[in-house]
């Protein structure tokens, strides 16, 4: 466990939890974990995490993505201070986004969380296709 996930008393951010405070309808907490979580929110980040993208490229990264959602993660994203958005005095507009630092360290946490999905999407799927063969039986 690094120092990171230890909270200023030295014990371990889940104590957090247990203690119920991102179970309480009041944390802030729940907004963030909620855009940090979301599908495009994980992709986007994941995407930025490999490089930065223009908003056309970092579109066709994230496949599936409509202009809307993309632009409406990324404000969130940006509002929250995980991404950073640039844009060129040119003309067309080109504008760039990129992590900030502490952007990088959550798209870290997610891809750790993302990877153990791959590793484990084997498992996941066998799981969901027993649960659907007991609702058929």
């Amino acid at each position: 466990m690094s120092t990171q996930d230890l909270t200023s008393d030295g014990s371990p951010l889940s104590d957090l939890v247990r203690r119920g405070e991102l179970f309480s309808v009041d944390c802030p907490s729940r907004e963030v974990l909620k855009h940090l979580t979301s599908r495009w929110g994980v992709l986007v980040l994941m995407a930025l995490l490999e490089k930065d993208h223009r908003f056309s490229d970092l579109r066709r990264k994230v496949g599936g993505v409509s202009e809307k959602m993309l632009a409406q993660t990324l404000q969130t994203l940006e509002a929250d201070g995980f991404v950073n958005r640039f844009s060129h005095p040119v003309v067309p507009p080109h504008v760039d986004y990129s992590l900030t630092p502490i952007g990088r360290e959550a798209a870290l946490k997610v891809r750790d969380f993302a990877d153990w999905i791959e590793v484990n999407i084997g498992r996941i799927l066998a799981a969901r296709s027993s649960e659907t063969e007991k609702e058929i039986a």
